[in-house]
């Protein structure tokens, strides 16, 4: 199984707009930040975990020609925003299979009623294929596809396990039943914003003492704010088993 990190940044990206913090000047390739997103590609089946406004950019950088289908962890607009560019592959494919909680394909068809509504839908709109998931295991690509709930203050977000990886992010708390379904994993991927606690997620202290916790192999930092510091600095503070992921960062199990 392979995982691009299609974007590690958080709702802002890294730089932010107009910012003058020392890590959105940096001129590291590793501290420039598109949002969050995953590629997942087992076999012949590729998959997207959300698709932001930096949707389109990320699969020109990455050379994606097609997709199976888009999982959505939540209705935000840094993991929403970019559905309209799944044009591209519906045009080419036919309907692209979205995967999202009943509350999120809600949330969808409100903000994308062009697309979304049949009566609404606008000729040059991207085809789709809504599928409604809950807390319950289902299957993609002949893979069993198991759904980790957790809360992103008070919103529930869904997480994702692929076999032995498992994908987190815009995590604050997590129940004690959820964090079985994240035991002998190989690779956790998880948020970690910054270094001062924040309200709706993970800051850098909790996100190691959760990984301490679970005991993954290998764990992977995204959804890093400008806030966490400079790459190449924090990643030296980490344990020998964590990393800090980056925009086009490519791992493989």
């Amino acid at each position: 199984m392979k995982i691009t990190f299609l974007g590690t940044g958080t709702s802002q990206g890294v730089p932010v707009i107009s910012s003058t913090h020392p890590v959105c000047l940096s001129n590291n390739k590793r501290d420039k930040r598109l949002r969050v997103s995953i590629l997942v590609e087992w076999g012949k089946f590729k998959y997207v975990i959300d698709c932001g406004p930096d949707f389109r950019y990320q699969m020109l950088r990455a050379n994606v020609t097609k997709i199976n289908g888009v999982l959505f962890t939540h209705e935000h607009a840094d993991h929403t925003a970019g559905l309209d560019d799944l044009r591209p592959f519906s045009f080419k494919l036919g309907a692209v299979p979205i995967f999202a909680h009943k509350r999120v394909l809600k949330y969808l068809a409100i903000r994308f009623d062009y697309i979304l509504n049949d009566a609404n839908k606008y000729p040059g709109a991207p085809s789709v294929k809504q599928i409604e998931i809950g807390n319950s295991p289902f299957i993609i690509g002949g893979l069993d596809v198991v759904p980790i709930e957790v809360e992103h203050g008070n919103l529930s977000v869904f997480g994702f396990r692929f076999d032995t990886i498992a994908y987190l992010t815009d995590v604050k708390t997590i129940s004690e039943k959820e964090k079985e379904k994240l035991k002998n994993l190989e690779v956790l991927i998880i948020n970690a914003i910054r270094i001062k606690p924040h309200h709706s997620h993970l800051n850098l202290e909790e996100a190691l003492a959760l990984i301490k916790e679970l005991k993954p192999k290998k764990a992977y930092l995204t959804h890093i704010s400008q806030y966490l510091g400079f790459h190449a600095e924090v990643e030296k503070t980490l344990p020998k088993n964590v990393f800090l992921a980056y925009d086009e960062l490519v791992v493989e199990v």
